[in-house]
C-alpha cells in the first residue's frame, strides 16, 4: 500500500465511520447495567472476557451486592466467588472491592463524574473511564476519550487507521482522537459491532463489507 497523507486518512475515516453509522444504526455497549456503579463494575469484569460471559455474572453479583456501599464491605472471598466465571477473579474482585471502598471515602458515595476521577480508582484504566462516560454519564458529551478494546484495536491496523505494528492501546487512542473530531469519539461501539458481524478475529468477511473500498488492508 501506497503512504497515505494525514488528511487523506483523515477523510477517509470519516466516510468509514459514516458508512458504518448508516450501517448499524445507534449502538451501545452490549453490557447490561442499572447505573454507572454496575456499569462500572461490568466493564471491569470485562477486561479479557466476553460480554456475554459478564452478563451472565452481574445479576447474581448485584443482587448479593446490590450497592457501592455493599461492595465496599462484601466479604473478599464470596466477592472472588461470584466473580470468578469471568476469568482473573481475585484481581477483579480486588478492583472492585478497592474502587468501591474510595468512591465511599473519597467521593461522598457517589461515582466520579470525570475521566481524570474515574481512572484515579483501583482497577479503572480509560477504556472502562471511557465507556462509562460515555455510556451512562454524558452519552450526549462531549467525550473525553476513544473507547479502545480489542476489536478497535484491530479495525483501526486493518483499515489502515494506525500502523499495524502498533499495540499499544493507549497510543491507538490517541491517534484515533486526532484522526475524528471529538464529537465521534463514541465511535467504539460501532467499531465493536463491525469487527463482531464481519471483520472479525478470525478474519475478515470483506465480501459482506460496507467499507471494503475504503479499506487499503482488506484481507489482512
Amino acid at each position: 500500500m501506497s503512504r497515505e497523507s494525514g488528511r487523506a486518512t483523515t477523510v477517509r475515516a470519516k466516510k468509514i465511520l459514516a458508512a458504518l453509522r448508516e450501517e448499524y444504526g445507534p449502538t451501545r455497549t452490549a453490557l447490561r447495567y442499572c447505573d454507572p456503579w454496575q456499569l462500572l463494575v461490568a466493564t471491569i469484569l470485562s477486561a479479557q472476557c466476553t460480554d456475554e460471559r459478564v452478563n451472565q455474572v452481574t445479576p447474581g453479583l448485584f443482587e448479593k451486592y446490590p450497592t457501592i456501599a455493599h461492595c465496599a464491605e462484601a466479604d473478599r472471598v464470596e466477592l472472588e466467588e461470584l466473580v470468578r466465571p469471568a476469568g482473573f477473579f481475585r484481581n477483579k474482585a480486588r478492583a472492585i472491592q478497592e474502587s468501591a471502598q474510595q468512591i465511599m471515602e473519597e467521593f461522598d458515595a457517589r461515582i466520579p463524574q470525570t475521566m481524570e476521577d474515574l481512572t484515579s480508582l483501583r482497577g479503572v484504566a480509560r477504556k472502562t473511564a471511557s465507556v462509562v462516560l460515555q455510556e451512562a454519564i454524558k452519552p450526549d458529551g462531549p467525550h473525553d476519550g476513544v473507547v479502545v478494546d480489542t476489536h478497535v484495536q484491530r479495525l483501526s491496523k486493518r483499515m489502515g487507521l494506525v500502523p499495524a505494528s502498533w499495540d499499544n492501546a493507549d497510543k491507538i487512542e490517541r491517534r484515533l482522537m486526532e484522526i475524528f473530531p471529538q464529537e465521534d469519539w463514541d465511535l467504539a461501539f460501532v467499531f465493536i459491532e463491525h469487527g463482531r458481524a464481519v471483520c472479525t478475529a478470525r478474519g475478515p468477511k470483506c465480501d459482506e463489507c460496507v467499507v471494503c473500498e475504503l479499506c487499503p488492508r482488506h484481507g489482512v
